[in-house]
């Protein structure tokens, strides 16, 4: 069995300052020929590969952090952590670094990366000057303690030599003491000064006084001292959002109680960083961002533990889709899940997959069914998210369990279907549900994430449930809502899922459109008093137009589905408005090159649209039909020339008259541009 004291996990930091797991493994530290050197090498636990090759380099400023984290900068911009399970094989690691470079293991950091000009400096100083001398820790000394914080700040020396005095002979805690007596005295200035410097103690970035300053002991003292910027009239009142405000609700007892003081560690931290820290500037964002990977670890942690605890997740789920639950219950419940998800976005992509499955293994999409079917706002919005970061995860997962569901339980209670129910029956009045979950839907129906290599059937099989399904509750659902705004939107929502799916899915939505005649029903849209709904259903045409099927084409000459737009423009009259414009790019994009449909407008619509002279537009698909007309008139002559027998008679000569043919395809087009109509045509 591996040692677990040495089992690790490679970090680095990426562009974005966020943490890339780059897999686990064993470390070890031996001499490496090719580097010269003593280096850490990390094994992948999977299959032995390495993961990490590094020298201790005698120059290196790494950190341990936390007691289990060791970080390190190789080059400009890459920076690197071991996060270790077991606090001793951390220390194993920590004093190999320190005796390769000669350092005390006490030390939290071997050294600083400084410049030249810093380093020229730190070379004159005497070797005894090793720590910043700290005034005596007193009330009438708390101006000068401020200043000394405060003018360290910019130096990367001074500012280690000060976290070294800070945390010797227990300084800090007495500093936080100070700020209780000035509290019971009402000592303002003393708060002040304190809120100076417990704000540049934690621009110190040092992990080591965040132990300090966010155990359970100290951090209220810390969010005290918070509280007295020296520019606000009256303090805030953190400490009494935090104790009062705030509940700690735990829906299934938590009976580990690190985990549970890890929990409410993180999310004070977070609110120091969120909420009572100024926006650092742009010279100060490096200073926190010790503190940044101080919550991103503690995150990964607390997952990592609730992940583990089958007891735990095994019985929030019995719970939540117990019918005797009570709903506040299942509303706790849900949030929890939820919270759960949210922090699951701080895990590496392959924690955040084991992650997942294992939420999907002990049930997580029937149980959704549930809530999302939930009277309650609050829960079924709780429910979307939660599904939203489902459907973002793995798609691919989803719609294996859609497709499963039919075989096992009726329609009405389908997941997919209660999803579409939630969307339609959206109380919001922008919508904001129904806009979340139309877009989960369009995800779902997307071929570009269903070309999964386990399964290349993905998208045929599930293209075809979708239309047999769910397509029609979709277009139907809105037949008993009541005409008004709020269910125009919810209609140019659903139109444009269709826009999009004519867009993607040519076999399926083609076959769909034809067989329930959808365009004559959607365009009877193009009459709503809202405007943008019949923009909606006119973009929803153009697609289908602008597809250039034939199959489409006799459809729409078939059913003369022509004839709403053209009552539209003419009942806009002579408005320069975006509808009109709408209509006027469909019909110019027909005179390109759509034959089929231009002839059907002249044939049928141009007695309507010949008065339109603003626009060249219906004039020149007149000219296009003439032309076409006199092509299609001069391949017939040929044709008839190219099957007039050899022996010639004069009352054939008569028959055929004076045509004159040209002998090429070029005299044929130049003469089709000079003059098409004058033309001498068969029996003239």
């Amino acid at each position: 069995m591996s040692d677990t004291r040495r089992r690790v996990k490679v970090y680095t930091l990426n562009e974005d300052r966020q943490w890339d797991d780059r897999g686990t493994g064993h470390v070890s530290s031996t001499f490496v020929e090719r580097l010269k050197g003593i280096s850490l090498l990390v094994r992948a636990e999977s299959d032995g590969s390495l993961l990490l090759e590094s020298k201790i380099s005698p120059n290196t400023a790494y950190q341990k952090q936390q007691d289990t984290l060791i970080v390190w900068s190789e080059a400009e911009n890459y920076d690197l952590a071991l996060s270790f399970q077991e606090k001793a094989g951390c220390d194993e690691i920590w004093e190999k670094i320190c005796q390769v470079q000669g350092k005390d293991p006490a030390l939290e950091i071997t050294q600083d990366p400084i410049d030249e000009s810093e380093e020229e400096r730190f070379e004159e100083m005497p070797e005894t000057s090793h720590l910043v001398e700290l005034p005596p820790c007193e009330l009438a000394r708390l101006e000068e303690i401020a200043d000394l914080v405060t003018s360290v700040l910019s130096s990367p020396i001074r500012r280690e030599k000060l976290a070294l005095a800070l945390m010797s002979e227990g300084y800090m805690k007495k500093l936080l003491q100070l700020f209780q007596v000035c509290e019971d005295l009402d000592n303002r200035e003393g708060l002040h000064h304190l809120y100076e410097i417990v704000r540049g103690v934690l621009f110190l970035n040092k992990a080591a006084l965040f132990e300090v300053m966010f155990s359970d002991d100290c951090i209220m003292d810390v969010v005290g001292c918070l509280e007295y910027d020296p520019a606000l009239v009256q303090p805030k009142r953190h400490r009494e959002f935090l104790t009062k405000t705030a509940k700690f609700k735990e829906v299934i007892p938590i009976t580990d109680s690190e985990l549970r003081q890890k929990i409410h560690q993180t999310y004070r931290v977070q609110y120091i960083q969120d909420i009572i820290l100024p926006t650092p500037s742009v010279f100060e964002e490096n200073f926190l961002s010790t503190l940044t990977s101080f919550i991103f670890f503690n995150k990964v942690e607390i997952v990592s533990m609730l992940q583990e605890d089958e007891k735990f997740l095994t019985e929030v789920f019995a719970q939540l889709t117990d019918e005797a639950t009570e709903d506040g219950k299942r509303r706790e419940l849900v949030n929890f899940f939820k919270e759960f998800c949210a922090f699951s976005q701080t895990l590496q992509p392959q924690n955040r997959d084991a992650f997942f499955k294992t939420l999907a293994n002990l049930g997580i999409l029937p149980a959704l069914e549930i809530v999302m079917g939930m009277d309650d706002l609050q829960v079924r919005a709780a429910a979307t998210d939660i599904f939203s970061y489902l459907v973002e995860f793995s798609p691919s997962m989803v719609r294996e369990f859609v497709m499963q569901e039919p075989q096992q339980t009726d329609d009405d209670v389908l997941l997919i279907n209660v999803v579409i129910k939630q969307m339609i029956c959206d109380s919001d009045p922008e919508l904001g549900g129904a806009v979340q979950l139309m877009g989960l839907l369009r995800t779902l129906i997307d071929p570009e994430n269903m070309l999964t290599p386990t399964n290349k059937t993905e998208k045929t099989e599930f293209l075809s449930f979708f239309y047999k399904y769910l397509s029609l509750p979709i277009v139907n659902a809105c037949r008993c809502l009541p005409d008004n705004f709020q269910t125009a939107q919810l209609l140019a929502l659903i139109l444009e899922l269709l826009t999009f799916c004519v867009e993607h899915h040519t076999y399926h939505i083609k076959t769909y459109i034809m067989n329930k005649d959808l365009l004559r029903r959607i365009l009877v849209l193009m009459n709503s008093k809202h405007t943008f709904l019949a923009l909606c259903a006119l973009r929803f045409m153009r697609r289908i137009i602008g597809q250039k099927d034939e199959y489409y084409n006799r459809y729409i000459i078939k059913g003369n589905l022509f004839e709403p737009v053209i009552n539209t423009l003419l009942d806009n009259g002579t408005r320069y408005n975006l509808l009109n414009s709408a209509i006027i790019e469909l019909f110019e994009f027909i005179k390109e090159d759509v034959k089929s449909l231009i002839a059907h407008i002249i044939d049928n619509y141009y007695k309507a649209l010949e008065s339109i002279e603003y626009v060249q537009t219906f004039k020149g698909l007149k000219g296009r039909y003439e032309q076409e007309k006199d092509r299609q008139t001069l391949r017939l002559n040929r044709s008839v020339f190219r099957h007039l027998p050899q022996t010639w008679t004069p009352g054939m000569t008569a028959m055929v008259g004076l045509v004159d043919y040209p002998d090429d395809e070029d005299e044929e087009e130049e003469d089709e541009e000079q003059s098409p109509r004058k033309r001498p045509r068969l029996g003239s």
